[in-house]
């Protein structure tokens, strides 16, 4: 499957008939949030745990030398936290653009942190099967790669330490996102 997966989205998914969708973010839409929003709410997603096992070709990298960051891969029993937004259909104009390398959005539950509930919405995945995947490293390689990475949105090690700082806001802890941040700082 190609990096830019817009049309892809927006063909297997249109979205106008809706008033509202609620979107879940586990990476950097936990902590940038470049687009309006109705409201926002910290939420989990089960069956699914966060990997920087994806190639970034437009945003913490370039197409010579990709970034990594995160995408969700399918483990029974496993539980990711995150923040959820409501936001309107045209937002995903722009959020189809963010996030097209390799990443396709499907509907799926999630549940508030705070236990009061679930709700249905989408949250885009990048699978094995795209070019841009990277996979599975050890993650003091993976810390190596993301120090020595950079793109048009910035630094590489940014994404990853801006997003540790978030799930610690969250009160989530992630073994593998702090483990990496871990061996950024020894190799700084």
């Amino acid at each position: 499957m190609s990096h830019n997966t817009i049309a892809l989205n927006q063909q297997r998914q249109p979205l106008d008939h809706l008033e509202s969708v609620w979107l879940f973010g586990y990476g950097s839409l936990i902590y940038k949030a470049d687009f309006p929003y109705i409201q926002r709410r910290p939420a989990k997603i089960h069956g699914w745990l966060r990997r920087f096992w994806q190639g970034s070709h437009d945003h913490r990298g370039t197409p010579e030398a990709p970034g990594r960051v995160a995408t969700l891969i399918e483990t029974p029993g496993a539980v990711c936290a995150g923040m959820a937004y409501e936001v309107t259909p045209d937002v995903f104009a722009h959020l189809d653009h963010r996030e097209k390398n390799g990443y396709l959005r499907f509907f799926t539950e999630f549940e508030w942190l705070d236990g009061s509930g679930s709700v249905t919405g989408l949250v885009y995945v990048a699978g094995p099967d795209n070019d841009a995947f990277l996979g599975e490293a050890p993650e003091t390689e993976i810390a190596a790669h993301i120090a020595r990475s950079e793109g048009p949105s910035g630094p590489n090690d940014e994404y990853l330490l801006k997003l540790a700082d978030a799930l610690r806001e969250l009160g989530e802890h992630d073994d593998h996102v702090f483990a990496i941040e871990a061996a950024l700082k020894k190799q700084a």
